[in-house]
């Protein structure tokens, strides 16, 4: 059952939390605003499609962006209030004990936590569909054709070449497609040039060339025009920035599993997506119980002193997790590990403080 003192610190956490993070998305909001207001004229960009499609849309992204950052703060900036208004003392000299204390705080950080895996996993994907149409209409290109000489793998053993690829035309020029049985080539197919076709998602070559290797021997096959249907999508071909952003949590599991059937390596930086986005809730609740165990006790800094301590412990959270996506993204480091490493450190200096808290 919940108390009276329950009810008055979870009111407290979330009022807090949701005050601050709602001023820091009007004041960024009107940077951004300022920013881009040159793109928006410049592509006569409608006022209804920048206030629902891309500001609207930008919020809960911006929320989940930050969400690590302001839990702390918040528990930091009231839980300092308590304890220099000697309200903690007064809690503990009642009879609960210090563990008994972060139960409402532990219900506030895990509401935070789901809506934070809600917002990360299904709803943020949807609301950027919206918002990167916009941006790519009216503020900068997302798709950008890759460098010229596009070698990738598309399936076990099968390779397939591009000299160059027009995402605008879906038109791929000097073409080839190699297909092996261990170290022997079995197949291969060459042609000027490649078209997609939208109706049915099946390749057209133009001046193709094939050569099949078996056991009797060589067989070649010349033409003007053939259609056929491979493992080649037009995402292959191009970049789409940061695609990942409107994937929800199901569609980034198949998208890893096709790569990974492909042999491609490129399922890595969505690996890394998918693992914090399971990693991210969980922090919520380990920078709640430090925040806590921080600001718990009267100091002469007071809020100041409590503050600066949160802000570099969430920020070296946040450079910290930066740097091991760098190593997974383009190193050997497990996407997992790298997704989780931030945490499994910063457990220990939550149980550390946790323990020393109530001396």
């Amino acid at each position: 059952m919940l108390k009276i003192i329950d009810i008055y610190i979870i009111k407290k956490f979330l009022g807090t939390f949701f005050y601050a993070i709602s001023l820091l998305i009007l004041i960024v909001i009107i940077f951004d605003v300022s920013e881009n207001i040159d793109s928006f004229i410049q592509k006569e960009a409608p006022l209804k499609a920048i206030i629902f499609d891309y500001y609207l849309n930008f919020i809960p992204y911006f929320i989940n962006l930050f969400i690590y950052l302001f839990t702390f703060i918040s528990v930091i900036f009231f839980t300092s209030k308590l304890a220099g208004n000697t309200e903690i003392i007064a809690i503990l000299s009642s009879g609960v004990s210090f563990r008994r204390l972060l139960y409402p705080y532990m219900i506030s950080a895990v509401l935070l936590a789901i809506m934070s895996f809600y917002l990360g996993n299904f709803l943020i994907p949807k609301t950027n569909e919206e918002r990167r149409v916009f941006k790519n209409t009216y503020m900068e290109n997302l798709t950008r054709d890759k460098s010229r000489n596009l070698h990738l793998q598309i399936a076990p053993n099968t390779y397939a070449f591009v000299e160059s690829y027009n995402s605008k035309l879906q038109t791929g020029y000097k073409f080839s497609l190699e297909k092996f049985d261990g170290q022997r080539m079995v197949y291969k197919l060459m042609a000027d040039r490649i078209f997609l076709d939208t109706t049915d998602g099946s390749w057209r070559f133009k001046n193709y060339y094939i050569r099949t290797i078996d056991s009797l021997g060589h067989n070649i096959q010349k033409g003007v025009e053939l259609d056929t249907t491979f493992s080649l999508v037009p995402e292959d071909l191009y970049k789409i920035k940061e695609k990942f952003e409107e994937m929800n949590y199901f569609e980034l599991n198949e998208y890893i599993i096709s790569e990974k059937q492909k042999g491609s390596k490129a399922y890595k930086k969505f690996e890394v997506e998918k693992n914090k986005r399971a990693s991210g809730p969980v922090a919520i609740i380990i920078l709640t119980v430090i925040g806590v165990a921080l600001s718990s006790r009267k100091v002469r800094g007071g809020i100041g002193m409590h503050l600066g301590v949160g802000i570099g412990l969430t920020f070296s959270y946040i450079l910290l997790m930066q740097v091991s996506t760098v190593f997974s993204t383009f190193g050997n480091l497990s996407p997992f590990i790298a997704s989780w490493i931030p945490n499994i450190i910063f457990t220990f200096i939550a149980i550390y403080l946790l323990i020393k808290a109530p001396k």
